[in-house]
């Protein structure tokens, strides 16, 4: 019921949202480079988890990625699919990605687990390492914070996470964090981080 919730949420300003942040120029120049670093350049497929209105599948295409979009909601995939033509995005949930067992060079999920109450990441986690060959790449954006913590997000309840707290979670789920990005936050946006890791061999 929760994931539909979110998906309902989120369908429901489908329209607003792809306004304020459906395209790449409307992202920050440092996450941009930041994904390209660890997700570009890479042999095999690299699956755009929550990938919204596909403005971070298109950038990793525009940098040669064999990137594909998935998302839980119709109306992004819809805009997705018209605004980037020669992508590729499909309905789909990260808890069960339609992919072959190590089939994945690397996985995006750009605060797309935010929503996700703490409890379930592991199992998330274990679905995402499922799918990745060895060495492959995760890169997970979200929002920073002290304490793990819900918050009355601007669309449906979403968790802070401490990014040492989510490198031990990744780490115990077999990935190696490789590079962190951090932005404090102010008077506009919250705390935001991310994190990089190689799938452990």
């Amino acid at each position: 019921m929760h994931l539909e919730q979110v998906r309902q949420a989120y369908a429901a300003v489908a329209d607003l949202y792809i306004e304020l942040f459906g395209t790449s120029q409307q992202s920050h120049v440092d996450d941009l480079a930041f994904i390209g670093r660890h997700l570009s350049g890479r042999p095999g497929t690299v699956l755009d988890v929550g990938c919204g209105p596909g403005h971070l599948t298109a950038h990793l295409r525009s940098l040669g990625a064999d990137a594909v979009g998935i998302d839980l909601v119709p109306e992004f995939i819809a805009h997705a699919v018209a605004s980037h033509p020669t992508g590729i995005y499909r309905l789909g949930s990260m808890d069960t990605l339609d992919v072959a067992d190590h089939s994945v060079a690397g996985i995006l999920a750009w605060y797309s687990l935010i929503h996700r109450p703490p409890h379930e990441l592991d199992g998330i986690l274990a679905e995402f390492r499922r799918t990745m060959s060895p060495a492959g790449t995760l890169v997970i954006g979200f929002f920073d914070g002290d304490e793990i913590d819900a918050f009355d997000h601007k669309v449906v309840t979403a968790y802070r996470w401490p990014a040492d707290v989510l490198s031990n979670r990744l780490a115990r789920a077999g990935f190696t964090e490789v590079e962190r990005l951090q932005r404090p936050g102010d008077d506009t946006q919250r705390a935001q981080a991310a994190i990089a890791a190689r799938l452990s061999i």
